[in-house]
């Protein structure tokens, strides 16, 4: 059997509090694989970005913004790669390259990693209550039914 070479591996990331462990865990794996990284983050819902308090990585800059600047692009794509740029610090490697896009979460992830040719990608699953999921769907759940890569799904449940 001839080995599959993984090369690229994209990392989606959001700024739910778990993001740490998808970016760290998505990491290692394509460091054993001796991949590179791309971390992504999907600017999907404007709201999202000022709907609570949540510290990923030290990084709450941002999280805080008004509504003004929440709904000004520029300024979420300032607060995106801020994030962005704290994670690829905290994974200590310089050679990450990182992108941000507008979109669909699942549609944007799937494009990217075509865009980019990556061999893995590597999401998290928030594990909502099994309503919600019926109801909104699940990102994870929408790029496993789009992807024609092999995906890692990490999950990020809360403790109760």
């Amino acid at each position: 059997m001839k080995t599959i070479k993984m090369e690229k591996v994209l990392i989606a990331l959001d700024y739910d509090s778990t993001s740490q462990k998808v970016a760290e865990i998505g990491y290692s794996l394509a460091k054993t694989m001796k991949a590179k990284v791309t971390l992504l983050h999907v600017i999907a819902d404007p709201l999202y970005y000022n709907s609570e308090h949540i510290t990923v990585l030290g990084f709450a800059g941002g999280l805080e913004a008004s509504q003004n600047q929440v709904d000004e692009l520029l300024n979420l794509k300032k607060i995106s790669s801020s994030f962005l740029d704290k994670t690829k610090k905290h994974l200590g490697d310089k050679n990450i390259k990182t992108l941000i896009e507008e979109g669909e979460t699942a549609e944007t992830i799937i494009k990217v990693a075509s865009d980019i040719q990556a061999d893995t990608i590597v999401v998290g699953s928030h594990s909502h209550k099994w309503l919600e999921s019926i109801i909104l769907g699940s990102v994870a759940e929408k790029v496993l039914h789009l992807t024609k890569v092999p995906l890692v799904i990490i999950p990020t449940k809360k403790a109760d």
